[in-house]
């Protein structure tokens, strides 16, 4: 074969690979386009229990509910952060009661953070501290998108209706420039959101073996797939390379085929090149200070 020859079948494999991420990235903008299109406007059934909508036309796709653990704490990056000043150090207790209604309302996308002049951290129950300053902050940017003005100037008042009762100063950033910063974060999001799946046909997900994975593995009527959630994953082309290698050998044990959603067959060139692409996404989320798997990835990509 001429070097003419090789190096065309070289571009070849990029190119090929280089579409498969350029269609795994338009496919996720168009379901989050149609998510916010047709997700109903009632505000308890959308807001209220935190459940994610479902894509019965995308079995690949796993959202995951946005439930936060219990080191988040405010961050400017994805939150509208809303400083109180409060003067006569209420109990948490206190503090939580008047807090209440913000939390029924906005439920997992609200947090509180208080301190006693010792530090910062969550405020919850069983906390025991008098607190002196608290930050009130909501999620505006997830995978759902950026949320409403309406929903925002709601969340502002809540806080400032609790800031009166607990007798508190309040700093609120402007709420438009917050919107905005939101809405850029989100067209990176947008741009980078990428879940890539290989399907190995007539396989058995029981012959795997067991342990943790990066990646999701899910049995079909006619195939196993395997799913990474880049954005969601430390190092996603290491972990990529990790889930092809599984992929691989469940077809070679069941001598099936290693495929794409479209039914292609995927060689070990193809594999490579989007090894190659995950890594060029891992950089440009870098960059943007968002490290793929970090505690900001895992809420900014819930």
């Amino acid at each position: 074969m001429s070097e003419l020859t090789l190096g065309l079948a070289a571009i070849g494999v990029a190119v090929v690979a280089a579409v498969l991420v350029y269609n795994f990235v338009q496919e996720r903008g168009a379901r989050r386009a149609a998510q916010r299109a047709f997700a109903s406007k009632h505000a308890d059934a959308l807001l209220g229990d935190g459940a994610q909508p479902a894509h019965p036309e995308a079995p690949r796709s796993h959202p995951r509910k946005a439930e936060m653990s219990a080191s988040d704490m405010p961050d400017a990056r994805l939150d509208y952060v809303i400083e109180l000043e409060v003067a006569r150090g209420p109990l948490a207790a206190t503090v939580l009661e008047h807090w209440k209604p913000v939390q029924q309302r906005f439920a997992h996308r609200a947090l509180l953070a208080g301190s006693d002049g010792e530090g910062w951290r969550r405020v919850a129950p069983g906390d025991v501290r008098s607190l002196t300053a608290l930050r009130a902050a909501l999620q505006i940017v997830s995978r759902s998108g950026v949320v409403s003005d309406p929903e925002l100037v709601e969340f502002r008042s809540e806080v400032e209706t609790a800031a009166t009762a607990l007798g508190a100063r309040v700093a609120a950033p402007e709420m438009r420039e917050a919107l905005a910063k939101a809405r850029a974060l989100d067209a990176l999001c947008s741009d980078n959101d990428i879940q890539v799946a290989l399907h190995v046909t007539g396989g058995a997900a029981q012959g795997l073996p067991a342990g943790e994975r990066a990646f999701l593995v899910e049995q079909q009527a006619d195939r196993v797939s395997f799913i990474l959630d880049v954005p969601r994953t430390a190092e996603p082309a290491r972990a990529f390379e990790a889930m092809a290698r599984a992929a691989r050998q469940l077809a070679d044990a069941g001598a099936g085929r290693l495929v794409d959603d479209n039914d292609h067959p995927l060689d070990e060139r193809a594999l490579r090149a989007i090894e190659t692409e995950l890594e060029a996404v891992r950089a440009r989320l870098a960059e943007a200070g968002v490290e793929p798997g970090s505690e900001l990835a895992l809420r900014l990509f819930s």
